[in-house]
């Protein structure tokens, strides 16, 4: 792997609840060593696991070195990817941890701010993504879970690196999935691996992000 192209730092978890598979490391490996927007994507494995996906996520941090660090988890139930706005400063599981941690009203970090916006172009990701065709939205909440508390992470990270941007996306079961599930929505990997590719080509390109609606009412 070339060492004179700037770096994309991209996280994906293992299984998690049961499942055989988790489709975001699925997506996210099959893009390890690419060139995307004149970087090269680097992927990391990351533990469903707070305390164990933090320490992991420091040590790529310090070795990448990345310029941009995206990190993408499993929400299913979800129809389209959901690039994460904000991601706040605790953990409440619902479930336990692969590790059994079921920590309750928890901070990620104890000293760090209630929340943290990405500081990715999440709106001209957003619209890159639209007119590729491929369902997508701005989402306001990343849960308390585990990829909340690496979103978190990662921004506060990136926060003490100058110029290193980072944000987190959501992505739907894969069809295997959904196929146990009846009505759960899912999305092809092929489709989550070009949606991140125009992700990161958009997030990149774009220092000042656009002026697009991406609220919610509720």
């Amino acid at each position: 792997m070339s060492t004179s192209l700037p770096r994309i730092l991209l996280t994906g978890f293992d299984p998690f609840g049961g499942e055989p598979i988790n489709p975001s490391w699925e997506a996210v490996r099959a893009l390890h060593g690419k060139r995307i927007g004149g970087h090269r994507v680097v992927a990391r494995k990351l533990p469903t696991e707070f305390a164990a996906s933090l320490r992991l996520l420091q040590a790529a941090m310090r070795e990448v070195k990345p310029a941009i660090v995206l990190g993408v988890g499993q929400a299913g139930g979800r129809p389209q990817l959901s690039l994460e706005r904000v991601a706040i400063n605790l953990q409440d599981a619902r479930i336990p941890d692969n590790a059994g941690a079921q920590p309750v009203d928890e901070p990620v970090i104890a000293d760090g701010p209630a929340a943290y916006f990405s500081t990715l172009p999440i709106k001209a990701m957003l619209e890159a993504l639209l007119l590729a065709g491929l369902p997508a939205e701005i989402s306001h909440s990343a849960g308390t879970y585990v990829c909340n508390h690496i979103a978190y992470a990662m921004l506060h990270l990136a926060s003490k690196r100058r110029g290193v941007r980072a944000g987190f996306i959501h992505i739907p079961y894969l069809p295997t999935q959904a196929a146990r599930r009846r009505g759960a929505a899912s999305m092809a990997q092929a489709e989550v691996e070009r949606g991140l590719r125009i992700a990161l080509l958009a997030a990149v390109a774009t220092t000042i992000d656009r002026k697009l609606r991406g609220g919610s009412i509720a």
